[in-house]
């Protein structure tokens, strides 16, 4: 499958081992390769999507002048957006009880946007599913951020992790575009090179 991508050397631009894993699940042969220091600011006239497809799209642009003619770019950036507001990596264990707290007992959007980046052409797009929490206790809150360190997680939990176990009630969209890459969609995407 996905024989068309067999002229590029594929490169994921991430440093998220949950992104390489389901990446690798494709069945394409890729390295990861990350450049230090991309400014992912954003407008405060963007929303949801617009906000992950602004910050993957200036990802991507960040290696387009050292971009080869057989280099293919991927790019992604995960938000959880609720109610207007956007849950980022939490600052330290604080910030990450908070963000669970806000989620808990309710339904917040993980939006991802991703980017595909050839020398020829590029590719956008943005996948959102709906994830619904219980009620979590300021216990199991503690838990959760003290036993796995959600420091790296856009809302300050990961969906494959004890938290999602134990604590969403309902999901609707993609499970792996909450881990943090919609692989079903780039599956498709990457058909269409």
């Amino acid at each position: 499958m996905l024989d068309n991508l067999k002229k590029y050397h594929i490169k994921l631009a991430s440093n998220s081992p949950r992104r390489r894993e389901l990446l690798a699940g494709l069945g394409i042969e890729f390295e990861t390769k990350v450049l230090p220091g991309i400014d992912e600011s954003y407008p405060d006239t963007l929303k949801g999507e617009e906000i992950s497809l602004y910050i993957a799209s200036k990802k991507a642009d960040a290696y387009r002048t050292t971009l080869q003619p057989d280099e293919l770019i991927i790019t992604a950036d995960t938000i959880v957006y609720l109610d207007g507001l956007i849950l980022g990596k939490p600052h330290d264990a604080a910030d990450a009880r908070r963000m669970l707290t806000l989620l808990s007992g309710r339904t917040h959007q993980v939006i991802t946007g991703v980017c595909i980046l050839t020398a020829s052409q590029q590719r956008s797009f943005a996948v959102t599913t709906e994830v619904t929490f219980d009620t979590l206790s300021e216990e199991e809150i503690s838990y959760y951020v003290e036993k796995y360190h959600p420091m790296d997680k856009a809302g300050s939990y990961g969906i494959q992790e004890w938290i999602g176990f134990i604590g969403v009630t309902g999901l609707q969209g993609s499970y792996y575009n909450v881990m943090g890459l919609p692989v079903q969609r780039l599956y498709q995407e990457l058909r269409k090179l």
